[in-house]
């Protein structure tokens, strides 16, 4: 069993440890340790896999992950992070939120039964839904004073903001820090992680575990990522960088770690890669950042959506960027891989009874996808040979477009030179 701390150290993973943590840790019995994951969003982000690189290490260091789902949690909103009130979700859109992320995370760490160490999930709704609120106002809102609430950052800085705090975003650190007694209570979990801005939630449960139970508990928490710019992580211009491959396409993943800043590389490498520490710095050592970004982006890739995925990533790529490129490369995409090509170049529609006749190609550039401004535009780019249908140039004026062309009857490629690339889809 190899240091779970001391990974993190090197990584660079830890912002905050309560005092004992390291003993507890090092006398070689394996601890359960958990983070909690609210559902507010469709699928889990890349930002939440820190989160679950977190449990990765813990468990590759002999210890046991617990995922806890925040089904509970989800319907009352954190208040940490945020300048104002989270507008509540429906019950429903929580529930399928849930059940989604519970099968991304199924597929992001070993729930094995065989593995001594294997993953455990919990939903802290089960914990909440039949208890009433004099119940709970007893036997856990007597233990922790208005006045220790109010003095964690979170909750300081939204009381002086000028929306202020609502009773049920006050409450939610009650909420958290109850689900550790539970957990501890229930499973024996004694040990929570999660974001730095968690810390204040974290330590509440630090202290009712202490107030209701005498339970010695402890917690890690790691920095918030920004990027060397400055800006949030795993935010794009083109919104969030989700784990689920039809909000983000594995191409756009794969991209997002390909044009990453340099000086983020040695950062994302610790963060994420599960290759030792030998080896990174290896690899640092001796390939240059643009090698790294490819060999980093790969192994995420993979990891994430797997190896069929990534296959198609490096088709997408090179359908885009190898001049080579050619009818074969085209030939081997599947309509999965050229719909991710449709989101990269542009694609406009077309109706798919128009080239049931088919139609005739200057109008087809022109009139109909507006690839080109005009007929005698089309012409003339003819004229050089310039225009390719499905990668084979077109050198006759009077070709026809017809539906035999469509690539698995929904696509066409067109191209107006070397840079400009279009996917014409039929609808």
């Amino acid at each position: 069993m190899h240091n779970f701390l001391e990974e993190l150290r090197w990584r660079g993973l830890i912002h905050d440890i309560t005092p004992g943590v390291e003993e507890h840790l090092q006398n070689n019995i394996p601890v359960r340790g958990y983070i909690g994951f609210d559902p507010t969003a469709p699928s889990l982000t890349i930002g939440n896999y820190v989160q679950i690189m977190l449990l990765t290490f813990l468990q590759r260091a002999g210890h046991q992950p617990v995922v806890l789902m925040g089904g509970a949690t989800g319907r009352i909103g954190d208040p940490s992070g945020k300048d104002a009130e989270r507008e509540l979700k429906s019950y429903d859109e929580l529930d399928r939120n849930t059940a989604h992320q519970v099968e991304q995370m199924k597929s992001l760490l070993n729930f094995d039964p065989a593995l001594p160490n294997h993953a455990i999930m919990v939903n802290n709704l089960d914990f909440y839904k039949d208890m009433n609120v004099l119940a709970f106002l007893r036997d856990v809102g007597k233990y922790l004073t208005v006045n220790y609430m109010i003095s964690k950052e979170s909750v300081k800085r939204r009381i002086e903001s000028e929306s202020g705090i609502s009773f049920t975003e006050f409450s939610y650190q009650l909420i958290q820090g109850y689900d550790f007694v539970l957990l501890n209570r229930e499973h024996g979990v004694s040990l929570q992680m999660g974001g730095s801005d968690q810390y204040g939630n974290i330590t509440s449960g630090v202290e009712l575990a202490r107030k209701i139970d005498d339970a010695k508990v402890y917690a890690v928490t790691t920095p918030l990522l920004t990027k060397a710019d400055g800006t949030k992580f795993g935010k794009s211009t083109s919104g969030n960088i989700w784990l689920d491959p039809k909000l983000t396409t594995p191409y756009r993943f794969y991209q997002f770690w390909i044009n990453a800043d340099d000086r983020d590389l040695p950062k994302f490498m610790r963060y994420f890669s599960l290759k030792s520490r030998e080896e990174i710095e290896a690899l640092e050592a001796s390939e240059s950042p643009t090698s790294l970004k490819r060999i980093f982006a790969e192994e995420l890739t993979i990891r994430i959506h797997g190896q069929e995925a990534f296959q198609s990533v490096l088709a997408v790529s090179e359908l885009l960027f190898d001049p080579k490129a050619g009818p074969d490369t085209l030939a081997r995409l599947d309509a999965d891989t050229l719909l991710q090509v449709a989101e990269e170049i542009p694609s406009p529609a077309v109706a798919k009874s128009l080239l049931e006749d088919g139609v005739n190609i200057l109008d087809f550039l022109s009139e109909h996808t507006g690839i080109l401004s005009s007929r005698s535009e089309a012409k003339k780019a003819i004229q050089n040979n310039a225009i390719s249908i499905n990668k084979h140039k077109i050198s006759t004026l009077d070709a026809n477009v017809v539906a035999a062309d469509l690539l698995h009857g929904a696509f066409l490629m067109v191209e107006n030179g070397k840079k400009n690339k279009y996917l014409v889809r039929v609808v």
